[in-house]
């Protein structure tokens, strides 16, 4: 019997229990890096299913199945929630106060723990790490510390999938290169001796300084970068002084840099920080910039995102659908810099009623979803599985693939 069909045989078994995990995890969230329960929980799970999960530093979790081929497959679930109030009206609804699954990691968790039940059940040729990743939604963390402490050792390719409730259930959006955008923060602050507003001329206009970068920077940027990275610059906070007739001593400006482009990104910050300097000289402030390098683009690979095509195929031939680029930004892209990978759209959309969207109060999935991530995953490790035995006489590539025939 294939993995893909003992993956099957598991989920009929298990369904009800797949969805009691996804609401468990609904009802206690805990913001990123302070997952604690989520930890103890999810590895309390696996532990009693005969898995022998490792704790990360802090929070967070992995745990290898199957045997050591010196190859494994990874498959990647984040396990944060958002600082948001539940609006949902559920019974399942979040039971901490301001903090609510608001971005489907709860699917994505219930979903990766349900193939790791699965494949442990099942007959594997090759090894398969299951990573439970801390702290996604936050800068500062996630993916770069599981890379630090070792969740990347032995593994020649990695997956995951995020929820996308503008796709019906059962639908998979494939995109090869860039499927999400860099994310960095500007913050400017603009000094200067202040003084009244009637005489501008003896003094240097903070206000004035402020409303040139938010308005000239993107406009330069515009010609500086290539228009067809996506490369967006918006400013979302200014705040300067108090009265109408005095000009302040300070203030202070902050933003966001996206772009699809990861050469973009990588020499956005100097380019940037000539801009304003530019910008603010005729003025007559000074000014300091606070450039933080957020995560840089999840690019797709070609040969990783093809067996997920494969995989999502023989599911249902009609699931997969092109999904677009987005401008958001997504930590697994930190993984994909060390190996191959890929991350896939999944439809959450029960298909009737209001489309909901992500980060939001009222945010809610269609529960079936989380049977065709299972299968999406099952059949992603058959997929890698069959590739290892019909071609054991061929070395496997440096990226962890085999190299095409």
């Amino acid at each position: 019997m294939s993995i893909r069909a003992q993956v099957d045989g598991w989920l009929t078994e298990h369904t009800d229990e797949l969805i009691r995990w996804r609401r468990h995890l609904h009802t206690h969230p805990e913001l990123s890096h302070m997952e604690y329960d989520t930890t103890a929980w999810i590895a309390e799970q696996l532990a009693d299913r005969g898995m022998e999960p490792k704790l990360f530093p802090g929070t967070g979790l992995m745990v290898d199945i199957g045997p050591d081929t010196g190859h494994r497959i990874a498959l990647r679930a984040d396990i944060d929630a958002l600082p948001i109030e539940e609006k949902a009206v559920v019974e399942f609804s979040s039971r901490t106060p301001g903090v609510m699954h608001a971005c489907g990691h709860d699917v994505h968790t219930a979903i990766v723990m349900g193939a790791a039940c699965a494949l442990h059940a099942a007959d594997l040729n090759h090894g398969v790490r299951i990573i439970f990743q801390p702290a996604e939604e936050v800068m500062d963390g996630g993916a770069p510390d599981v890379v630090s402490w070792g969740g990347l050792e032995d593994v020649a390719s990695i997956f995951a999938v995020h929820v996308e409730p503008k796709l019906r259930t059962g639908k998979i959006g494939l995109r090869t290169g860039a499927i999400t955008s860099a994310a960095d923060i500007l913050e400017v602050k603009v000094n200067g001796p202040g003084g009244h507003t009637s005489r501008p001329q003896m003094t240097a206009d903070v206000v004035y300084a402020l409303s040139s970068v938010v308005t000239q920077l993107p406009a330069l940027l515009s010609r500086r970068v290539d228009p067809r990275t996506g490369t967006v610059l918006v400013f979302g906070s200014i705040n300067a002084g108090y009265a109408a007739n005095a000009i302040p001593e300070n203030g202070r400006i902050s933003g966001t840099l996206r772009t699809a482009d990861i050469g973009v990104w990588r020499a956005a910050e100097p380019l940037i920080t000539e801009l304003i300097a530019q910008i603010i000289a005729p003025t007559g402030c000074t000014h300091e910039v606070v450039y933080t390098k957020g995560v840089p683009p999840v690019i797709n690979d070609d040969v990783a995102t093809a067996l997920m095509a494969n995989a999502a195929r023989g599911i249902d031939a009609h699931s997969i659908v092109a999904a677009p680029q987005s401008s958001g930004g997504e930590d697994f892209s930190w993984y994909l810099e060390h190996v191959p990978g890929s991350m896939a759209r999944l439809g959450c959309w029960s298909g009737t009623g209001r489309q909901f969207d992500l980060h939001q109060g009222d945010f809610v999935v269609d529960e079936r979803c989380l049977g065709v991530g299972v299968r999406l995953f099952g059949a992603v490790v058959d997929g890698y599985s069959r590739e290892m035995n019909n071609d054991t006489q061929r070395p496997v590539g440096p990226d962890g693939f085999l190299p095409t025939r």
